[in-house]
């Protein structure tokens, strides 16, 4: 456990490797397994302030492009992954002006009294969709660590370890997906047990 800093079917996803230049990129996986097998394109450079933290950060990823959806199950399909990879990036407010990323597989949700007990606190809440849009700079929907107006802390379920995750990647439609155990040191996240399975 690291320290913790004080939407029926849909249209089939455009997937799109990137690296520094928007130059198209196969299968670069340095430190964990292959992503999947996927069309390339070549594309002009990031298409949002998240993916444009993400090349600065030199993270080989997929960019995913897809219409709207209403689910989870509806966001898996698009993307074409299993719904526990449709990550859930989650804003928590931990005091006045003190917010953090809580980052879950999409199968699972937040077990606040594990949270609370990794933080030291006996109370946290989720700030109303304005107040997170104010604090991340992105509508609910669309939220990701990248890019965000400000660093928030990122704390991680430890069952996101080990495999290709998709994250929200700042416009509504569009994702990204990579490496979790390249994403992770990236954000500098704690990793911790924090979820418990989603209610049925």
């Amino acid at each position: 456990m690291g320290s913790v800093p004080s939407r029926a079917p849909v249209a089939k996803p455009m997937n799109v490797n990137l690296v520094h230049g928007g130059v198209a990129h196969l299968h670069i996986h340095p430190g964990g397994p292959p992503m999947r097998s996927r069309d390339t394109w070549s594309v002009s450079g990031p298409a949002s302030p998240a993916l444009a933290a993400v090349e600065a950060a030199g993270l080989p990823h997929r960019v995913i492009r897809h219409g709207p959806v209403a689910s989870l199950a509806e966001a898996a399909r698009a993307r074409g992954v299993a719904p526990a990879d449709v990550v859930k990036t989650i804003v928590v407010r931990r005091g006045a002006d003190d917010f953090l990323f809580v980052l879950v597989p999409g199968d699972r949700a937040i077990s606040w009294p594990k949270l609370r007990r990794l933080l030291g606190v006996s109370r946290l809440s989720m700030p109303d969709a304005e107040v997170a849009r104010q604090a991340t700079g992105y509508e609910r929907g669309t939220i990701t660590p990248f890019g965000s107006a400000r660093p928030w802390p990122v704390i991680a379920d430890e069952r996101l370890r080990g495999r290709e995750i998709t994250l929200g990647a700042g416009q509504h439609g569009l994702a990204m997906a990579a490496n979790a155990d390249l994403i992770l040191p990236a954000l500098d996240a704690s990793v911790a047990d924090i979820s418990d399975p989603s209610p049925a």
